[in-house]
């Protein structure tokens, strides 16, 4: 090995669609901190010199700088911070191009493998410099497997797997040229490094090195997630042509919902489910008819406020789910229009349904509409608020 150290790229660029906390996964909460201060502790933690390129979200780079910056701090490595790409194969790419001339071994690492000690990391060095190849990290496979072939299941032997981990190590003018090659998308670096022609052995992995993929993953107190309920139900005023103001839209031949505002049950539950989320109260104690300022108003400005409400007690939402139920409106052939409209105004993703009683009860007789939310809200970290 050269007098140049390793380099280690982080990928951190993740969006954390599967983790559904609404935020960056490298961001995610972690043994007391985040994914990314994790993983780089353990990083700090090998014992020679080594480089960091910390690949993250493109809109985050500030927070990640200053996160890696301060977990690296004083210790033998040095940090850089790039922004990644569309996808996993892409940052690693922007990281690969951030690499210093001379390099030699270069490892890439998932930040969703946050406790992976750095005697794995050492180790994957250590046979890179002696093979002069690919080197992962790998475990024995637990389960029983099964190949499926033409819908059918046929068992296989486990002892002839191993499940990979990373870091993963390689020389690193051949792993930059392995990525030149790639004209498709691979799921790990060892495989794309072997279609191009590259050689692969492995070192025993560590139990630690699972990856966080699901919330499941996350125990219940680094989770931090709370869910809510809310319910709002309004009668239709029969002797006003209309419009139903419903979900933040305007249905033109529906008669409109009674209220101290505009009546809109659908945004109503949705700040009911937030509020009760976040144990900040309800509809009724935040927003009541003894609050004139908000007679007529457009429910718009009751989501807003919400939000605000819940940004103030160190809440973000993380998804909605609503029900509509009546007779009327036939929400089918606008469902799309109203979860995106819906969804851009509580600025996360919303699903919405409905469904009729059979006729039974006021609202089975056309008299009044009701919705039902569902909300699940995540706890903010002090140090990304914005009040």
């Amino acid at each position: 090995m050269g007098s140049t150290p390793p380099v280690v790229v982080v990928a951190a660029a993740g969006a954390g669609q599967r983790l559904g906390l609404g935020l960056a996964k490298a961001f995610a909460p972690w043994r007391g901190a985040t994914l990314i201060e994790t993983c780089l502790a353990r990083i700090r933690g090998i014992s020679s010199p080594v480089h960091v390129i910390v690949v993250g979200p493109a809109d985050s780079l500030a927070r990640m700088r200053e996160l890696a910056t301060r977990s690296l701090e004083g210790s033998l490595h040095t940090v850089d911070v790039v922004a990644g790409g569309s996808s996993r194969q892409a940052s690693v790419q922007h990281g690969l191009h951030a690499i210093p001339p001379g390099t030699e071994i270069v490892l890439v690492h998932d930040a969703a493998r946050a406790d992976t000690p750095p005697e794995v990391f050492e180790a994957v060095i250590a046979a890179v410099s002696a093979q002069q190849c690919g080197v992962i990290p790998a475990l024995p496979v637990v389960d029983s497997l099964k190949h499926v072939v033409s819908g059918r299941l046929q068992s296989v032997d486990r002892a002839e797997y191993l499940a990979a981990q990373t870091p993963q190590g390689f020389p690193a003018a051949a792993l930059v040229s392995a990525y030149r090659q790639a004209t498709r998308e691979f799921t790990d670096d060892a495989g794309l490094f072997e279609a191009a022609g590259g050689r692969v052995i492995s070192v025993p992995g560590d139990a630690l090195a699972k990856k966080i993929t699901f919330l499941s993953d996350l125990t219940p107190a680094e989770a931090h997630v709370r869910t809510g309920i809310g319910v709002d139900m309004h009668r239709l005023d029969m002797d006003a042509p209309g419009p139903l103001r419903l979900a933040g839209v305007d249905w033109p031949g529906e008669h409109p919902l009674l209220g101290h505002s505009d009546g809109d049950v659908v945004l109503h539950a949705i700040c009911d489910a937030l509020l009760s989320a976040a144990e900040c109260g309800d509809m009724g104690t935040q927003f009541g008819t003894s609050r004139p300022e908000f007679a007529g108003a457009d429910s718009a400005v009751f989501v807003r406020e919400t939000l605000r409400i819940l940004q103030h007690a160190g809440y973000a939402p993380v998804q909605v789910a609503v029900q509509l139920i009546g007779e009327r409106p036939r929400i089918g052939q606008r469902r799309s229009e109203v979860e995106q409209h819906v969804s851009a105004c509580v600025g996360v993703p919303v699903s919405f349904g409905a469904t009729s009683t059979d006729q039974l009860g006021f609202l089975g007789v056309d008299e009044g509409i009701a919705a039902v939310a569902t909300a699940l809200v995540r706890r903010v970290p002090d140090g990304e608020r914005v009040l």
